[in-house]
């Protein structure tokens, strides 16, 4: 895993790649965006940073580019070209950070371990999210309707109303249902249930 530089400059590409081995970063430099594109799958980048203005496509093009892809990596954007419009559509665009040129060294550290930071939470959630797939996958559809039930705030009587059987059923579907989903509390329970929405 490493960062992904996009810069068409040479002495700026060197000057980046110095400056974030210096920070302890394993750092791949590109040419391009079509360059970069073409080893994504291989050098499995956790954060991007591209210049806007490349040959051939531009680090605006490949914002669009993840976007369509439905990546997660985040993307710091550097341009000695943009203006305040472009940077407001840049971010409500899904871009992680936008910096003009002449950036601050430190502000472009600091936007890389913000962006590391989130892409290592984003990374947790996910994995948090697929263990309890995997565990709503392993309920019987009854119990699963009944933790959506209890998820939406329901009590017992009112599921067991709802549903057409005794509280006391209800009772140990329930207790089954927040025992397989390590949730000890309804809250838990609620939190647990809308990761897993969140990921259909």
């Amino acid at each position: 895993m490493s960062i992904a530089l996009i810069e068409d400059d040479e002495a700026v590409s060197d000057s980046l790649r110095l400056l974030l081995a210096s920070r302890g970063l394993a750092v791949h430099c590109f040419g391009s965006v079509e360059a970069f594109l073409g080893s994504i799958e291989k050098t499995r980048p956790i954060c991007i940073v591209s210049d806007v203005r490349l040959p051939g496509a531009s680090g605006l093009d490949l914002q669009r580019v993840l976007k369509k892809r439905n990546s997660n990596i985040p993307l710091i954007l550097i341009t000695g070209h943009g203006d305040i419009s472009m940077a407001v559509s840049a971010m409500r665009e899904g871009a992680f950070d936008f910096l003009e040129k002449p950036y601050d060294a430190d502000r472009l550290i600091s936007s890389i371990e913000a962006a590391l930071a989130a892409e290592r939470h984003l990374r947790s959630l996910e994995d948090e999210r697929s263990h309890l797939a995997e565990r709503v996958a392993e309920l019987s559809p009854r119990q699963r309707q009944v933790m959506e039930l209890v998820a939406q705030g329901m009590s017992s009587k009112q599921i067991a109303q709802q549903l057409g059987i005794s509280p006391r059923t209800v009772e140990i579907y329930r207790a089954w249902v927040m025992e397989r989903m390590g949730a000890s509390n309804v809250a838990q329970l609620v939190r647990k249930v809308l990761i897993v929405q969140k990921g259909v």
